[in-house]
């Protein structure tokens, strides 16, 4: 066995972790290890170092499988367990990266390539993204008259909520819909006519979404031998982020490793936020009863992020949760500075408590990009950014569309899939409208006569609008180039943007801004081998950033960041600002529909305090106002403090009134002149005639 020196750098919890079932004899696959690893705790080092201690102690990087919940996430992981084994063995010695890493729905996409030919799939399937399958969805729904109803049928994003729901959560239709669509119920009989024609349109259009990407996982593993085929691959899996994970997904996981033998899952129950995703709390709270023995429990508390008085506050809030792994948060970093509870008197005094500490904090050298504002919705920072706005302090908001949704990027990318899958019909059906003249009703006939005809034939033989005639041509020939393959990947990239030009100038007014994103997208390609491989990881993990929504460039290099808590997961400031820490908006007024919703509430007002590092300050503004069109006025609502904060906690927490103000009670200089009894003249005034 190698040396251990690379392990020197990790405190006793991290080593216990990386280190179990693994012998100075070699690689021992032992049973099921559970590393419950709390906030700011090292978790991506941790198994970083679990991965390159199993290579350099014999692993084969090839029968390594590690799930994470981005690509990014996989490649950074890879890029320590790298220079960990480095480090260890020397670049003389180096070994095979990973072969098998990534999110759960892009290894699935991998598997179901590789066994397509013995499950009834078309190995060259396209993925469709959420918004094709909505697509793809409403056309069905319209095909079947739903969308005709004399009473208001779910739209399309509904429908295909419930069906992901139902999919992922692995429930019942009934169940789904009494549970989280309530007002859908009356419809049950139609969703399932619905979601059965959704599928065999799918089939029919050899097209998967991503649900089905764990779906046929899914029932992949529960064919007998070729599940057999697929353990075969793997002696060791590892998952970060286990807490994060649905029940679809911790049933494949249990079809890989069935006894838990090399499975590695990491996580923490405290930050499991992530239930409107159908993500489940239950999946890493029942893990090591799932097996026997029960698995192996290492705890991560050590955490190397904030300070002492922040950690205990948290601690202090999820301590009161109604189930949990026991674990409590400390720090080397002491501090006389306890976490700030603020109360103002309404949202307007919320604003300018946020915006005058920030203005301190930079004025006293913390930067911008060192602080954060996060909230529970993303509404409840549009007065902030006004603010922000008018005071002129730049910010960027997280949480947008992602880089594929951006309607020019989904042009050209949706002329690559139907190049790949000319029986895409949603993919398709954009397509052919990019053409100046062409309507749904056009579109539609094209397709209708493609269906069992060679796509370039039948398109060459459709007679289009005279005045889309010459785009038509054009059209043809790039698609006939594109089925041909007539140029290398990714030099045919070249000839649809090429052909797109014209068309992303005529669409869009901002279209010089535009081309910022197709020149990414082109950088995008150049790494990859295959058109196919491109449409795969583009659709299942794109890039975050577009010109589309960013506006025009930051003038200035140090911005604010604004946040919901959801997206911050996983980040961290020295200085946090959490928005309208009361009841109604943590917990949420749509959160407290049971129990469970109640402490995925709590865990998210945790998972906000723990992002801050050295300042963190809630703001309870203790006046709403709504603003109704009916009525004249403004009405106002008064608000808690969250209930998440009793005040057996309240000594954790340094409590502020802002603005400082006089007190009553300060002695007021006397004037000179006779005193007045009110009260004498209020008795009175009942009593005067007239009244």
């Amino acid at each position: 066995m190698a040396g251990t020196d690379y392990l020197a750098t990790l405190n006793l919890e991290q080593r216990r972790a990386v280190e179990h079932g693994i012998t100075r004899s070699g690689v021992n696959i032992a049973g099921p290890l559970l590393v419950i690893a709390g906030a700011g705790s090292g978790k991506t080092n941790t198994l970083a170092h679990r991965v390159a201690h199993f290579i350099v102690n014999g692993a084969d990087p090839a029968r390594i499988l590690l799930l994470t919940f981005s690509r990014r996430a996989a490649a950074e992981m890879e890029r320590r367990a790298h220079a960990i084994i480095v480090a260890a063995v020397g670049p003389a010695n180096g070994h095979s990266p990973l072969l098998w890493s990534g999110t759960f729905h892009a290894v699935g996409a991998r598997l179901l390539r590789l066994y397509a030919a013995s499950i009834g799939l078309d190995p060259s399937f396209t993925i469709h993204d959420r918004e094709d399958s909505a697509d793809l969805l409403n056309l069905v729904r319209h095909d079947l008259g739903f969308s005709e109803k004399a009473k208001r049928f779910p739209l399309k994003a509904t429908c295909l909520a419930i069906y992901s729901r139902a999919v992922n959560a692995a429930e019942t239709l009934d169940t789904v819909l009494h549970r989280q669509f309530p007002w859908c119920a009356e419809w049950e009989g139609e969703l399932r006519l619905l979601f059965d024609a959704y599928v065999e349109a799918k089939q029919r259009q050899h097209v998967l979404d991503y649900d089905d990407l764990l779906l046929y996982w899914g029932e992949l593993m529960q064919v007998t031998d070729l599940a057999q085929e697929v353990r075969s691959l793997f002696d060791h899996v590892l998952v970060d982020e286990y807490q994060d994970t649905n029940a679809l997904q911790a049933a494949i996981l249990l079809g890989l490793k069935p006894d838990g033998a090399g499975l590695t899952v990491v996580g923490d129950d405290a930050q499991a936020i992530y239930g409107f995703r159908a993500a489940t709390v239950r999946n890493i709270l029942d893990f090591p009863g799932q097996f026997s023995p029960p698995a192996h429990l290492v705890t991560l508390e050590q955490n190397y992020r904030s300070t002492q008085p922040i950690l205990a506050a948290s601690n202090a809030i999820i301590g009161l949760a109604r189930e949990r792994f026991t674990k409590d948060l400390r720090s080397t970093r002491a501090s006389g500075e306890k976490p700030a509870l603020i109360s103002v008197q309404d949202e307007t005094g919320q604003v300018g408590c946020v915006v005058a500490t920030i203005l301190e904090n930079r004025e006293a050298g913390k930067t911008l990009k060192d602080q954060a504002v996060l909230f529970r919705t993303s509404h409840h920072s549009a007065m902030l950014e006004i603010e922000l706005a008018r005071r002129n302090i730049p910010f960027v908001k997280f949480g947008g569309l992602k880089f594929i949704e951006a309607a020019h990027v989904k042009d050209l990318v949706s002329i690559l899939r139907w190049a790949e899958n000319p029986q895409d019909r949603v993919t398709g059906f954009r397509v052919i409208q990019l053409l100046e003249g062409i309507g749904p009703s056009t579109a539609g006939k094209v397709l209708d006569r493609m269906e069992g005809r060679a796509p370039v034939d039948a398109l060459a033989a459709f007679r289009p609008p005279a005045k889309a005639a010459e785009q038509w041509r054009d059209l043809v020939d790039l698609m006939q180039h594109l089925y041909a393959g007539s140029s290398a990947w990714p030099a045919e990239l070249d000839k649809v943007r090429e052909w797109y030009g014209p068309h992303l100038e005529r669409r869009y007014p901002d279209a010089a801004v535009r081309v910022g994103d197709i020149e990414q997208l082109q950088r995008i390609a150049a790494g990859y081998a295959s058109r196919a491989k491109f449409l795969t990881d583009l659709t299942l993990d794109p890039p975050s950033a577009t010109s589309d929504e960013a506006g025009a460039p930051l003038r200035d290099e140090d911005y604010l960041i604004l946040s919901t808590i959801h997206s911050a997961k996983g980040q961290e400031w020295k200085s946090v600002f959490v928005l309208n820490v009361v009841d109604g908006c943590i917990p949420s007024d749509l959160g407290t529909g049971c129990s469970d919703d109640i402490e995925e509430e709590r865990r998210l007002l945790y998972v906000a305090m723990t992002r801050a590092k050295d300042q963190l300050n809630l703001m309870v503004p203790h006046r709403f106002y709504t603003h109704q069109q009916a009525k004249k006025g403004d009405k106002h609502l008064y608000a808690a403090r969250t209930r998440f904060i009793p005040s057996t906690v309240l000594g954790h927490f340094e409590q502020r009134i802002w603005p400082e103000v006089a007190r009553f009670a300060q002695t007021r200089p006397q004037a000179p002149g006779p005193s007045v009894d009110l009260g004498a003249r209020m008795r009175g005034m009942w009593r005067r005639t007239g009244n």
